[in-house]
């Protein structure tokens, strides 16, 4: 900016790594960003803020290694309480995806140290002028508003605001505390201290902090003190005071480089240069202030490809309901845009390409991902394209129906938006050029509806209880042996009835177990948790599963059969060993699979959910199209070909980075790589992350064999299997049913093929042979009913009720009564699935004078339902058909009138 000195400029990279790197040097552990699907939070659509994942360390729910942490934590906001959706792109600093630099303190230092190191950051590091900084704080924060002052600001520059600016919560429930906001001045003109002292005492005054052209707030200090466990509810204060500070790493590049808007800094211009360069428009600045400019849409499809790439690269694919549908809006809206840059429909998905080649580096989930978002992109796209032609069709013949300066209905416009992707501006256009208006206010309370539908979702997960996390932090984990042993013994270290910690669990209870060591595997990964039995001296109990809701804490629900435990009580733990053979074949099988899968398809199959059960196994992948049946039996056999290989499966233990350095996989929504060791298990050419129970050897799976392949989801498939005895039992049951089909074709079972082939050829002849008999029938009870035709003033009318309500029956009988009457008007009716069926069929000479639309709107009021249709040919349906004689008596009334 003109007027302060001049400084070395820094990429949005370098900022990232300035930041942690700053706090790391103060004692910070570097935490990965999360993904944007929160995990065990069912109060958040995506993760919105850096400090999500750390939510339940502020609460002391949960206890980590570490006091102190930093990130640059991913985040989207388009839906629910953040969203931000419908300013992207028409303003500087609207996002839907954005970067959050942060730096967390949980009990350790508070407002002293997280203030000095912003300033120190800030003015220091970044090199921003202090002259264009102010500082805002909360109205009774007394204490930092002295600790602003020591670390040199001005009290000129320090503004004490009320609640709604300076009290942070993350949502309606859960840790909040007062907040301290920096701000920078960002008008170049007049820029003497004096001037911004004034500017500043005006607009924080007056307009109670709201970002302008004028000031923009880079950092937010949250002071986290209380937790709010109820909406609306009382605060309590938390048990250890903390800090959580957030920067948007795009509003920092933006004051760091000197632009006047996000989209013009390093991090979103090579998005934008790259939608310029396809479309072969020019990108401005200036223009950009446009909503209907190039340059506004450019902006729209750089923001919307990277929360599309960032969202599906963390498994969000597009659907109809939950984060799906905010996805499906951002994909569409993005879409739009690109289609005003370009005609050519790759455009997005190349842009989106971009984002995985530039950030990639700090996100390696981008390039993992990257087949997976270049064809759901695409696949969205030409899909959208379709539907926007569709609903071209429906609004102009909406507009010919009602004609023209009528007004379109508020339900049919928000349906071009939400189901065809119009929105409103754009249906007021087309309906302005046919000197039409659209409902507004009737759209607007559909799309208020709408809202509530994308504004919460929970993480796919159960919440985790607070039980669970107390329990966590309290006894630690428990040591799983179960990779080595099906039997051993532990001690009883907590026992949980009704959600209360009990010392002693009896005869009769139902309880939840947990011990030091157990070998019984909590379910995860897939992999359902193991069942079986716990003994000791004075009890007996079964074990009817078994979990991990957090961390490594393993959770054994069983049912008191005899006697009781006592905690501290050391019992034998017996895992069911059979069922765990049938877990260990599957939950190998499903990595072979996978790998086969990807092997034939290419890495876009990637896992998209799994079960691992004793009895089968259930994989979902990545794909748009269906397996074709040479491609399953091509899986199949790749499967069987590992198998019989009788490869080792191999183990080891390594941190999370090198281990996906070293080629590993990591299955869809594994937490593992959030540990500080990792496991990873080779079998042949199959290296993926798990924690999972497996065979000793491929071999040791058995056969393995496909029982079904199909969509469940719109890019997502599914493939159930069995492997071991169910195999066999599935090959003895398909031998059993091919020998039924032999004896019925009267052949073997070799020949089956071609008995069948043979049987179906004189099916189609005979039918060939029934349909021609069909059709002389047809005429000659056509020209029995053409007889029957009444003359009404001149015309030919014939209305008759058939047996056989079938609506093509009705047009084909409709047709032929039509060329024997040469001149008339021919109406049927009919009963199906006990609905009332009605057609009209008007010659060509007559359609003018009779449409055969109009005709049937009016019979249908006769008959109780709808319908519609053009000159020649129109049909209703849905009626009373107790209704039918006297809406058929009634065409000749009709006719005449």
């Amino acid at each position: 900016m003109p007027g302060t000195k001049a400084r070395r400029v820094r990429t949005g990279a370098e900022i990232r790594e300035a930041f942690l790197r700053f706090f790391e040097e103060r004692g910070h552990r570097r935490v990965k960003s999360s993904p944007l699907v929160p995990q065990n939070d069912p109060t958040l659509l995506f993760t919105n803020a850096g400090m999500v994942q750390f939510k339940d360390v502020f609460t002391g729910r949960e206890e980590r290694d570490y006091r102190r942490a930093a990130s640059s934590q991913k985040c989207v906001r388009a839906g629910g309480k953040h969203n931000d959706l419908e300013n992207v792109g028409f303003t500087a600093r609207h996002h839907t995806f954005f970067e959050m630099l942060g730096n967390f303190s949980f009990g350790d230092y508070f407002k002293k140290e997280a203030i000095a190191w912003a300033w120190e950051f800030v003015t220091g590091t970044l090199a921003l002028p202090v002259e264009r900084l102010a500082v805002t704080v909360f109205r009774e924060d007394d204490e930092a508003e002295e600790l602003w002052r020591k670390t040199g600001v001005r009290k000129e520059r320090i503004f004490r605001l009320g609640e709604k600016d300076n009290f942070w919560a993350m949502g309606p429930t859960g840790p909040c505390g007062p907040c301290s906001e920096i701000h920078l001045y960002r008008v170049p003109d007049e820029a003497t201290v004096a001037h911004i002292d004034d500017h500043a005492q005006r607009f924080f005054v007056q307009n109670a902090v709201a970002d302008s052209d004028s000031w923009m707030e880079i950092w937010n200090l949250v002071f986290m003190q209380f937790e709010r466990k109820e909406p609306e509810g009382p605060l309590s204060a938390l048990p250890k005071p903390s800090i959580d500070t957030g920067a948007g790493l795009e509003r920092v590049a933006a004051a760091v480089q000197d632009v006047a808007s996000n989209y013009d800094t390093d991090l979103l211009q090579p998005l934008i240069q790259e939608a310029a360069r396809i479309s072969g428009k020019r990108y401005s600045p200036t223009d950009a202030l446009d909503a209907h400019g190039d340059s506004a849409s450019m902006r729209v499809v750089a923001d919307h490809s990277r929360a599309a790439s960032f969202l599906i690269a963390d498994g969000v694919l597009p659907s109809n309901e939950g984060r799906g549908y905010v996805l499906r809006r951002i994909l569409r809206r993005a879409i739009r845009h690109a289609q005003r840059l370009s005609n050519d429909s790759s455009l997005y998905a190349r842009v989106c390409g971009k984002v995985i080649e530039t950030m990639s580096d700090v996100y390696p989930e981008l390039s993992d991902a990257r087949v997976r978002i270049v064809d759901t992109v695409q696949h969205e796209t030409d899909a959208f394209l379709r539907t926007l032609d569709r609903g071209s069709a429906i609004l102009a013949e909406e507009i010919q129906r009602l004609g023209k300066g009528k007004q379109i209905p508020g339900d049919l416009a928000f349906k071009l938006y939400d189901t065809y992707g119009f929105p409103l501006d754009l249906t007021q256009v087309i309906a302005a050029e046919s000197g039409s208006t659209v409902d507004e206010a009737g759209f607007e309370k559909l799309m208020e509806e709408q809202r509530t539908r994308g504004s919460f979702a929970g993480s796919g997960e159960a919440a985790v209880g607070d039980v669970y996390k107390q329990l966590a932090g309290a006894v630690g984990e428990s040591e799983f042996l179960g990779y080595e042993h099906v039997a051993s013994h532990g001690t009883l270290k907590t026992a949980i009835v009704a959600g209360q910690r009990v010392h002693r669990v009896v005869a009769g209870m139902e309880a939840e177990l947990v011990f030091v060591r157990t070998p019984f595997y909590g379910e995860s990964g897939g992999q359902l948790g193991d069942q079986g039995f716990i003994t000791g001296s004075s009890g007996r109990a079964q074990v009817i599963d078994t979990q991990k809701p957090v961390g490594q804490l393993i959770v054994h629900r069983v049912k008191m059969l005899e006697g009781a435990f006592e905690v501290g009580e050391t019992l034998e733990l017996i895992v069911d060993k059979g069922r765990r053979a049938g877990l260990r074949r599957n939950h190998s099988a499903t990595h072979l699979l996978h790998r086969a899968l990807r092997e034939l398809l290419g890495e876009g199959a990637k896992q998209a959910g799994s079960v691992v059960a004793p009895d089968y196994l259930r994989f979902d992948y990545t794909s748009y199209q269906p397996l074709s049946e040479e491609q399953r039996m091509q899986i199949e056999a790749r499967v069987n070909q590992l198998v019989w290989e009788n490869y080792p499966a191999a183990t080891k233990l390594m941190d999370p980075d090198s281990a996906v350095k070293s080629g590993a996989i990591a299955f869809f929504g594994d937490k593992y790589t959030q540990l500080s060791r990792v496991r990873v298990l080779q079998i042949g050419p199959s290296v993926e992350l798990c924690g999972g129970t497996h065979v000793a050897r491929s071999g040791d799976i058995g056969p393995f064999k496909i029982q079904s392949e199909g969509a469940i989801a719109a890019g997502v498939r599914r493939i159930v299997a069995v492997t071991g005895p169910e195999a066999v039992a599935q090959v003895h049951e398909e031998e059993k049913q091919l020998a039924r089909a032999a004896a019925a074709l009267r052949g073997s079972p070799r020949d089956v093929a071609v008995k069948a082939e043979q049987a179906a050829a004189r099916i189609k002849e005979l039918e060939r042979q029934l349909e021609q008999l069909q059709r002389k029938a047809a005429t000659a009870k056509s020209t029995e009913l053409a007889q029957g035709a009444r003359d009404v003033n001149g015309v030919k009318v014939l209305a008759a009720r058939q047996e056989n309500g079938d609506i093509e029956h009705l047009r084909e009988l409709a047709d032929k009564l039509r060329d024997q009457l040469k001149s008339g008007i021919v109406v049927l009716g009919g009963e199906k699935d006990g609905k009332a069926i009605l057609l009209v069929a008007v010659t060509p000479d007559l359609s003018k004078k009779y449409p055969a639309g109009n005709l049937v709107k009016e019979l249908s009021k006769t008959l109780g339902g709808r319908g519609g249709g053009k000159p020649e040919l129109a049909q209703a349906g849905g009626g009373d058909p107790a209704q039918l004689d006297a809406t058929l008596a009634r065409a000749y009334e009709l006719v005449r009138a």
